[in-house]
């Protein structure tokens, strides 16, 4: 039975500014968007023309291009961690790859952070790095400094590589941390893809990174679950005209909690 520690959850989020959990994906859901994945970078790599790209490997927004990327958002054991510290009605500000092409690395290798602004005790934004692949060392495994998401300014390199921590962990596995945590993507020295998920959340009154309701509004999202499309930020769409603004409360673009 699915259970969730929502206060140690918490706890770590708010103390570390990271808590890894295991299990989160179930192995045919692994097999699926592996290989929905390796095509979606291949439609990338051919939209840039070329492979020498330094984001190659990170598809820009993943909800385009298959359905089982916006099934993941029904999976509770993921949301339930990034409602429990930025509620209910949080929302995708960004949903990319982290994957690592083989016997390469790419940008995310800088020691970076994942939201610009720092306000103290509030989380604006939770990222998650969800393993499609066993995480160890010599693939690429994320580097992470606990505890740096109270931390203006970057770390110099030699004290973030001598104290941080690797994501070493099976597939279906989620890093989840404030994204203010500072953080380095590994190196693949393996002949192999190294694939790999990252969702960016953030609270409904945000603006997403790319508008994803008007980017899909060419697919069908014929049953997609109300759940999917809330966190895909369906339900907080701000009005185009007066008509919408005046609308039923029932019919509005924007028709959740903010938090």
């Amino acid at each position: 039975m699915y259970t969730f520690n929502r206060e140690k959850f918490i706890n770590d989020i708010q103390t570390q500014g990271y808590a890894i959990l295991n299990d989160v994906l179930a192995p045919d859901f692994i097999s699926r968007a592996k290989t929905a994945l390796a095509e979606a970078i291949e439609k990338e790599a051919a939209y840039h023309g070329t492979t020498s790209y330094s984001d190659y490997g990170m598809v820009l927004l993943c909800s385009l291009y298959d359905r089982v990327f916006i099934d993941l958002f029904d999976n509770k054991r993921l949301t339930d961690p990034f409602n429990s510290v930025l509620g209910e009605g949080c929302i995708v500000y960004a949903y990319t790859s982290s994957s690592m092409p083989p016997s390469k690395t790419n940008f995310s290798a800088r020691v970076h952070v994942d939201c610009p602004r720092l306000i103290p005790n509030y989380v604006t934004n939770m990222g998650a790095t969800i393993a499609l692949d066993d995480f160890y060392e010599d693939n690429g495994a994320t580097w992470f400094l606990p505890a740096s998401h109270t931390q203006e300014n970057a770390p110099a390199r030699d004290e973030f590589f001598g104290r941080s921590k690797r994501f070493i962990a099976p597939a279906g596995s989620v890093l989840f941390f404030n994204a203010r945590l500072w953080h380095a993507g590994g190196s693949n020295f393996t002949p192999n893809w190294r694939h790999a998920l990252t969702i960016n959340m953030c609270r409904a009154y945000m603006k997403q990174r790319i508008d994803i309701p008007r980017a899909m509004s060419h697919l069908d999202l014929t049953g997609v679950s109300d759940a999917a499309l809330q966190k895909l930020g369906f339900h907080a769409q701000m009005p185009a005209s007066y008509d919408e603004y005046y609308v039923e409360p029932e019919k509005r673009k924007f028709k959740q909690r903010t938090e």
